[in-house]
C-alpha cells in the first residue's frame, strides 16, 4: 500500500486547507485511516481517524471543531479539511492506514508527509 499526501503549504491564521492522501495498491474500502501530525521538538500526535465503514472515533481536544476527516472509497482518498487554523497547527501532517479497519494500534502503511505552515 502506498499513501500520498497533499494539499499542504502556507496559510494565514484563520484560514483554511484541505488535505488529501491517495492510496494504491491494497484494499482501502477496508482500511482505517488516520491523519497525524508532527511539530518541530514535539512527538508525532494523533489528530483523527475514520474507520473502513465511514465511523469517526476520535479527533484531538486540539481540532475539535475545526478539522473533519473524511473519505472516498471510490477515489481511494481520505481527506482533512483543517479550519480556522492556528499557528500551532504547523507541522508536517503525515496520512496512515490500518489494515484491521478499525482504528488502533496497527497503523502499519504512511505516507511521506505534507508540510503545513499556519502564520500568525
Amino acid at each position: 500500500v502506498q499513501l500520498v499526501e497533499s494539499g499542504g503549504g502556507l496559510v494565514q491564521a484563520g484560514g483554511s486547507l484541505r488535505l488529501s492522501c491517495a492510496a494504491s495498491g491494497g484494499t482501502f474500502s477496508t482500511y482505517a485511516m488516520g491523519w497525524f501530525r508532527q511539530a518541530p521538538g514535539k512527538e508525532r500526535e494523533f489528530v483523527t481517524a475514520i474507520n473502513w465503514d465511514g465511523f469517526i472515533p476520535y479527533y484531538a481536544d486540539s481540532v475539535k471543531g475545526r478539522f473533519t476527516i473524511s473519505r472516498d472509497n471510490a477515489k481511494k482518498t481520505v481527506y482533512l479539511q483543517m479550519n480556522s487554523l492556528k499557528p500551532d497547527d504547523t507541522a508536517i501532517y503525515y496520512c496512515a492506514a490500518d489494515p484491521t479497519g478499525i482504528s488502533g494500534e496497527n497503523y502499519y502503511y504512511w505516507g511521506q508527509g505534507t508540510q503545513v505552515t499556519v502564520s500568525s
